[in-house]
């Protein structure tokens, strides 16, 4: 059998299943007891481990085997979940996603997961909380550092891939990376104080990438007497060991400055530990096969009454529900969306010349496959539109991986999830959604001290709503965090060279505010691996200007910062109402309007130096499209009646002035070219039925 045929769609349907295990992951953590999205995991996990075996990707199939043993236990009440199993089990999701990305790129899915392995091993067989085994499964197969106790009695800090890969960067750029342990005397009567002492000593001067034992065991004087971590800095390690010597009641530090080759080895040594304490750790052979396949026929039975279950209670007798899916390559789509187009501008054409002909037949005709065509139209906008939850749904086990490496309590909101976008839209706008999350994490929410020092509920809130005006798309990124200090902003500006002393004194804070997307910017005092290098707002602007979209940010100093991200929908075809202005015929998009009407020239008002009309017991902007776009040929100012159409962004309405309303009408968006540079207030152009070119209005734009 040629597997190359199916590859396509184990990939997709792989990917399909790592996304379900991450939510129900998710889920299960915020409510271990409940043994039906155990199921529901172990169920994906078993598939995928089928698909996998069948492909021949043993390493997957391996991997994810050992993961059905741990739910197995679990779902038949002899395990309880526990955040040492959740970090192992989130651990093999990372794996596997990477096995698969290495299969999408040509690869043969292979990983050294031993590790992971032995660590699912101890969770099986029950000894995980025992030193060796729980220590084993802290790092992955990336990097880690040795496990063995030292000589002050400190058991070395075992590192994941990033905080290894920042600290072998760090090193590259020139800074000291340094490993330092810590006794404090034995007499000592406040462990957790002269500790908290060092850390306070040491952050001054650079950035703690990890500790052992945790923060949050050192806090509560969960240890002996003694710590070790990984810092980076500036400063040399002789100056750093001389100022913890100098603090009270500390009995002895040893600072050692690492270079490419020590950490290397570090990490050498702990894949040797590791063998060494889990020797059962299998490497996939076919001396295991008999076994791992007499167990999966144990779950594959377990697997099938389940499946059953649930079919009895939906009335069947074990009927698989037949599929109602297929996967079309977006391309087609595209070709189909072009062919639909002109297909719009040749009906309206017809349209026209039926009025014109004024025969029966002939006008029956074109009205009947103008309904055919706006069905067809529906039909085809429909297939291209995907639910933005596509996006969505990677970020909370994101945010929750972000929280618990930096310490933190955060509560991610997520709003508009059902918001529908194009398919081209939704393809482009993950990345930079990813730095702004990761932005507000890092630095927005403080700390879990300084948000209850400030009064404030010790769980920060990171907002994600999405929502839909006109033809944009806005997507807002919003936390309750300290917000953006004005003066820190100008001050890393000016010693950057980014502005002068003169830009800077007259700049407002929105101003202020957008030079964080300057190249290289950055107001993190110490490099980690999550930020702090000046890398990820810049491509955050320059990725949604090459859209044509636009950012904005919003911040309250002690409140929080908001990032409002508007892109275009790049839809070819809009309903639109037609206008006339002059000799000029313009379309608006029918999503913007809220209502049309008609305003008397005494009804219109200049307050504190704009244009206001009264509308619905309140006030509201009043534009003219006539001076926005410099149309001679008309005067409304001799008009004693102005035709209006009420616009809308979001919350916020204004009115613009046109001379006349021609109808509804579907039109194709066409873009204006790169001849032509970007107009303010024009989303792009489309061909009306006699031939002509209408400019179609972006609302958005006059509305600020």
């Amino acid at each position: 059998m040629d597997m190359n045929q199916y590859l396509s769609m184990f990939i997709d349907e792989s990917n399909d299943h790592l996304q379900s295990l991450n939510e129900k992951m998710l889920e299960l953590e915020n409510n271990p007891d409940d043994l039906s999205i155990v199921q529901v995991i172990f169920r994906s996990a078993h598939t995928l481990k089928g698909m996998a075996a069948t492909m021949g990707f043993e390493d997957l199939s391996s991997l994810t085997h050992q993961m059905e043993n741990v739910l197995d236990l679990v779902r038949n009440e002899k395990l309880k979940m526990q955040e040492f199993i959740f970090d192992t089990l989130f651990k093999s999701l990372d794996a596997l996603q990477s096995m698969v990305q290495d299969i999408t790129e040509g690869g043969d899915g292979k990983e050294d997961v031993s590790e992971i392995v032995a660590a699912l091993q101890s969770i099986v067989r029950g000894d995980f909380n025992q030193g060796g085994s729980a220590n084993t499964s802290s790092g992955t197969a990336a990097a880690n550092t040795s496990s063995e106790t030292t000589g002050s009695g400190t058991t070395a800090i075992q590192l994941d891939q990033y905080q290894y890969s920042v600290l072998d960067q760090s090193i590259s750029e020139g800074h000291k990376v340094l490993y330092i342990e810590v006794a404090v005397r034995e007499d000592c009567q406040l462990k957790a104080a002269r500790a908290y002492l060092v850390f306070d000593l040491l952050e001054r001067y650079g950035e703690i990438v990890k500790s052992y034992p945790t923060v949050q065991d050192i806090e509560q004087e969960k240890f002996d007497r003694s710590f070790s971590l990984y810092y980076i800095t500036q400063k040399e390690a002789a100056e750093i060991q001389s100022m913890i010597l100098n603090l009270s009641e500390i009995d002895s530090a040893q600072v050692a400055a690492l270079d490419h080759e020590t950490l290397q080895q570090l990490t050498s040594g702990a894949k040797e530990t590791a063998a060494a304490v889990a020797p059962e750790a299998p490497a996939p052979s076919a001396a295991s096969t008999p076994t791992r396949e007499a167990k999966e026929d144990d779950h594959g039975s377990s697997d099938k009454k389940d499946h059953q279950g649930a079919d009895h209670k939906h009335g069947r007798a074990g009927a698989p529900a037949p599929s109602r899916t297929i996967r079309v390559d977006i391309d087609r789509l595209d070709v189909l969306m072009n062919l639909l187009s002109e297909l719009l501008i040749d009906r309206s054409r017809l349209e026209q010349l039926a009025a014109e002909v004024k025969r029966t037949d002939l006008t029956e005709t074109v009205e009947h496959m103008s309904r055919v065509g706006s069905d067809l139209q529906n039909i085809v906008l429909k297939l291209r539109m995907v639910q933005i939850d596509t996006v969505f749904n990677r970020f909370p086990r994101m945010v929750r991986d972000l929280a618990k490496s930096l310490d933190k309590k955060i509560d991610l909101v997520i709003i508009g999830a059902e918001t529908e976008l194009d398919r081209t839209v939704i393809d482009e706008i993950g990345d930079p959604l990813v730095h702004l999350l990761r932005n507000a994490v890092d630095h927005g929410v403080e700390s879990t001290s300084e948000r209850i020092a400030a009064g404030k509920p010790e769980t920060g809130t990171v907002t994600l709503k999405a929502f839909q005006s006109g033809n944009h798309v806005f997507i807002e990124i919003e936390d309750d965090g300290h917000g953006i200090d004005r003066h820190k902003v100008l001050a890393k500006a000016l010693k950057n060279g980014v502005v002068t002393e003169s830009q800077a004194a007259t700049m407002t804070d929105e101003q202020v505010y957008m030079l964080l997307f300057a190249p290289g910017f950055s107001t993190a005092e110490v490099i980690s691996d999550i930020s702090g290098r000046g890398v990820g707002l810049d491509v955050v602007r320059s990725k949604i200007e090459s859209l044509s979209g636009v950012v904005a940010v919003d911040s309250k100093l002690g409140s929080g910062t908001k990032f409002s991200v508007q892109l275009p929908l790049t839809l070819s075809i809009i309903a639109a109402m037609m206008v006339k202005v002059g000799a000029e015929k313009y379309a608006i998009p029918l999503s913007s309007i809220v209502e049309t009407g008609l305003i008397k020239r005494t009804q219109i008002r200049e307050v504190h130096g704009y244009t206001m009309i009264p509308y619905r017991d309140s006030h509201i902007p009043l534009m003219s499209l006539a001076q926005l776009f410099d149309i001679p040929s008309y005067a409304e100012d001799d008009e004693e009646e102005t035709e209006i159409v009420v616009i809308r962004k979001g919350d916020r309405l204004a009115a613009i002035t046109v001379e006349d309303f021609i109808g509804q009408s579907e039109i194709v968006i066409k873009n204006l070219g790169k001849y032509l540079p970007s107009i303010q207030g024009v989303a792009g152009a489309t061909i009306l039925g006699d031939g002509q070119v209408a400019l179609i209005i972006d609302p958005n734009a006059f509305i600020k």
